[in-house]
């Protein structure tokens, strides 16, 4: 127990950072090597069942864990740096009963919903899709009673590895069903000319009928992994502990109160529950809003959408009026690529919220100035380039990750001209949720709420004025989205300074990060037009990102953005300065 409370107490701000950061990061991947294949299995239309059941799912899923995981976080870095450990004790055991009743009525709602929603989204196949995710919902909060508690106690190693576990399970399970259900219908079909016992006359449209169950062959690993992921947290948590010793305990003042804590737990978690709800609410809005305007354009004007796209949507969709599901499958490919960067400043926030409610909490108003800035500096500095560099090279990106294996390499074109808009919109998304985590770890979990209740509300207005005119359809909603941000950021970092009365160097932490990155994706959208012309297309991109990334570190240099102790802060960033040093680069 001794060396878990010395790994415990070790964790500072930028290791829990760095190390929830990559636990993302890898997760993000993971899920890439997930959808990828998973997408080359479904194609557009079949991913438009698998997205729609994840845009019911994640505000399902906000309502039943309502914000608890935070709440738990803040509340046990705020008992922690106070001595009251046995208040920590007591919180974990009061929050698994109510996860657990949670977790059972979000897992209801799901089997209730699935019938409305695929009414609604005239999609009548995601219902398997829904039915198969919708026991992720207990699973998922469960691991949540777990995660919550670690991070509060400042270890992010759980959560990082509980979150890699599961997204491996994802692989192995979701692209093995996937791939084993559609073998089995089109075997089916070869055999006795039927798929599940209906009968077709072609191998188009057996393929076409498969798609659902295959869907929900993938949801169901999906739901496997959840299960998986729940036993390695709750084995974590019975053979290693928790970290806290028997002199913290026997050196703790008597804890409060059952119900003193459960108020004060749901004092702090209903708010953020509510901002949860409201952003994963806007999904579900998305799916339903979006496929109703795209559908109602091809009953009202189908020449001008299809016009847009010249051929790039294939005749069977058009023909089984399906335009609306295969484009937001399409928006689904693009989706997967841009929000592995909101991930990792998902793992910035994280960290963020013990270690600023530590220093808040102890009034030290140096401490706060300098969480601030680094957190928001570390978020700038991976968010914008990664943001600008996705807009910039939109098609070479999608081409290289997705080109080589699509069944429709139509769909590469449509899902990057929808990239080239949400690239800037995932630098807002990125920064917003940091900030947002500090108002939460300050004392303001209301404010959060409010300012994402408005980005919302811009948001949906958005998406239905643009969507709905037929010349911009689907990249509509990237707009939507990037205002949303930019609002839900720019009001954030205004009420963060308010509040705690610190004003961060948005030079630093700011400016000069987006000057170095407009340098660095001018150069990669330039190196890959000229390269392109006598190397591979797919080499040339990968060149070119490489390219990037040293103009990016150049300019961060001679900018002097990187300063000594923001090095310091890599794995083995000590011999990293030594070496820059020696150059007389630092």
């Amino acid at each position: 127990m001794g060396n878990i409370k010395k790994e415990r107490k070790s964790q500072t701000f930028a290791k829990g950072a760095i190390i929830m950061s990559f636990g993302m990061l890898i997760v993000k991947i993971m899920g890439a090597f997930f959808k990828i294949p998973l997408t080359a299995i479904l194609g557009g239309e079949g991913m438009g069942y698998f997205n729609s059941a994840y845009n019911l799912y994640s505000p399902i899923y906000a309502f039943a864990t309502a914000g608890l995981p935070i709440a738990m976080s803040r509340m046990i870095s705020k008992d922690a740096a106070l001595g009251r450990f046995r208040d920590i004790k007591r919180i974990h055991k009061i929050s698994i009963p109510i996860f657990i009743i949670t977790g059972t009525t979000g897992m209801l709602l799901m089997f209730v919903g699935s019938f409305i929603f695929a009414e609604y989204t005239h999609a009548p196949g995601v219902i398997y899709s829904v039915f198969a995710l919708a026991p992720t919902v207990l699973f998922a909060c469960l691991i949540s009673t777990y995660k919550g508690y670690y991070e509060g106690l400042r270890n992010m190693i759980p959560t990082a590895v509980s979150e890699i576990v599961e997204s491996t399970g994802k692989v192995i399970f979701g692209i093995g069903l996937a791939y084993f259900t559609m073998k089995c219908a089109l075997k089916e079909f070869n055999e006795f000319g039927s798929v599940f016992g209906t009968k077709f006359t072609n191998q188009t449209s057996a393929h076409d009928a498969a798609l659902p169950f295959a869907s929900a062959a993938a949801v169901l690993g999906i739901t496997i992994a959840a299960f998986i992921g729940y036993l390695y947290m709750l084995l974590k948590y019975k053979i290693c502990g928790d970290g806290i010793t028997k002199d913290e305990l026997d050196a703790s003042p008597k804890a409060r109160s059952a119900k003193v804590l459960i108020k004060q737990l749901l004092s702090i978690a209903v708010p953020i529950g509510l901002g949860a709800i409201i952003m994963n609410f806007a999904g579900v809005v998305d799916a339903l809003l979006i496929q109703n305007r795209l559908n109602g354009i091809m009953k009202n004007s189908p020449e001008i959408l299809l016009g847009v796209y010249n051929g790039l949507i294939p005749h069977g969709v058009i023909k089984r009026n399906a335009v609306h599901v295969f484009l937001w499958g399409c928006f689904g490919y693009m989706s997967t690529i841009t929000m592995m960067i909101p991930a990792i400043s998902q793992g910035i926030s994280i960290s963020a919220m013990p270690s600023v409610t530590s220093a808040w909490v102890q009034g030290s108003k140096e401490r706060i100035k300098l969480n601030i800035e680094s957190i928001f500096k570390l978020t700038c500095l991976i968010s914008i380039p990664a943001g600008l560099g996705l807009s910039a090279l939109s098609f070479p990106i999608m081409d290289l990750i997705y080109g080589s294996m699509m069944k429709q390499p139509n769909e590469v074109y449509i899902a990057a001209r929808i990239m080239s808009i949400s690239g800037i919109a995932v630098i807002f998304n990125s920064i917003s949720t940091p900030i947002c985590t500090m108002l939460q770890a300050v004392g303001r979990v209301d404010l959060p709420v409010k300012l994402l209740t408005i980005g919302v509300i811009i948001k949906i207005i958005l998406n239905y004025a643009l969507v709905g005119i037929p010349e911009i359809n689907i990249q509509g909603a990237s707009i939507g989205t990037l205002f949303c941000y930019v609002f839900v950021s720019v009001m954030a970092l205004y009420f963060l300074c308010k509040e705690t009365k610190v004003k961060p160097d948005l030079k630093s932490t700011a400016i000069k990060p987006l000057f170095s990155a407009i340098f660095s994706a001018v150069s990669a959208y330039t190196s890959q037009n000229l390269l392109s012309f006598v190397i591979p297309f797919k080499l040339s991109t990968i060149f070119s990102i490489i390219i990037a990334i040293i103009v990016y570190l150049a300019f961060l240099l001679l900018t002097k953005t990187l300063n000594e102790s923001d090095i310091k802060m890599l794995p083995k960033g000590q011999k990293i300065c030594d070496k820059l040093k020696k150059l007389h680069w630092l």
